[in-house]
């Protein structure tokens, strides 16, 4: 019989037994478990579990036994499969590095999505995504304008799945942020939490740190404060220029942002307040 592949996300409070439960319950299923993955702190416990699972009974009703093993169990369960591709807007301005990077990651097969849009502020973006035929949208921008824009972008971006802020040089109101809270990633080009707000490399040259570094991480409605997926850093000197620890940091930037999408898309991320849990 053929077999479809999946994961599971657990979270819920902590107590013995939980990974005996879920491995009984995936047996019981006819799954096979490929790859597990656990965490506990706090009195709070966190599982990722990959699986085979022979295809005796639809997707839907095997969700259904999930649903109710969550209820039954008090337990938070996410139920991702393989073959399911989700839907991405990636929104920029005129620095498209990020966007190029992971249009590019789409290109190879290296982004296990369908990316249904592109939507920037500004123009230039729009010559990456028309090449490949994807849909591109100009959103302009000013300040007597934002609500209005905000509006149209949110009409725009509807239900996808995950929006990516590849560097979308705008910031989201608190309604906006609310709205798409745990599927919204933005890459902020500085080491969180130092150096939030604009122009962090040069606050960074301005300090003299000898790391820079970059941060990707959920939107929430207090600026680059919410809950960080990845981060890398680089090595600067007293040589560097603000010029070139930009140059440097877009290396980071590009690297940082497609590893947060990544794990995302992957269902590898659970957030616990203003944490996350990201299994490798």
């Amino acid at each position: 019989m053929a077999t479809r592949s999946g994961r599971l996300l657990i979270d819920c409070p902590d107590r013995p037994g939980l990974v005996a439960t879920v491995a009984a319950f995936l047996a019981g299923e006819g799954g096979n478990i490929t790859d597990a993955d656990q965490h506990g702190e706090r009195g709070h416990f966190f599982m990722r579990l990959a699986f085979d699972l022979v295809d005796g009974s639809t997707a839907e009703a095997f969700a259904s036994r999930v649903r109710d093993l969550a209820e039954r169990d008090g337990l938070t369960i996410r139920l991702g499969w393989d073959d399911h591709r989700p839907s991405i807007a990636i929104l920029a301005s005129r620095q498209d590095h990020c966007l190029r990077d992971l249009l590019f990651r789409h290109d190879i097969g290296e982004l296990p999505a369908e990316v249904a849009m592109v939507v920037s502020n500004h123009p230039e973006p729009g010559e990456a995504a028309e090449r490949r035929g994807l849909r591109f949208v100009h959103l302009p921008v000013t300040p007597e304008t934002k609500a209005e824009q905000e509006q149209a972008l949110a009409e725009v971006v509807g239900d996808v799945d995950l929006i990516v802020l590849a560097r979308y040089m705008q910031i989201l109101s608190p309604e906006l942020c609310a709205r798409w809270a745990g599927r919204c990633i933005n890459i902020h080009h500085g080491l969180l939490p130092a150096f939030k707000g604009g122009r962090p490399y040069h606050q960074a040259w301005e300090r003299g740190v000898k790391l820079i570094g970059a941060t990707s991480h959920y939107v929430t409605a207090e600026l680059d404060a919410g809950p960080i997926l990845a981060q890398a850093i680089e090595p600067v000197g007293h040589r560097d220029s603000p010029d070139d620890l930009v140059r440097k940091g877009r290396d980071l930037e590009r690297q940082v942002l497609a590893t947060a999408v990544r794990a995302h898309l992957e269902d590898r991320v659970i957030v616990t307040g203003q944490r996350t849990v990201v299994f490798e």
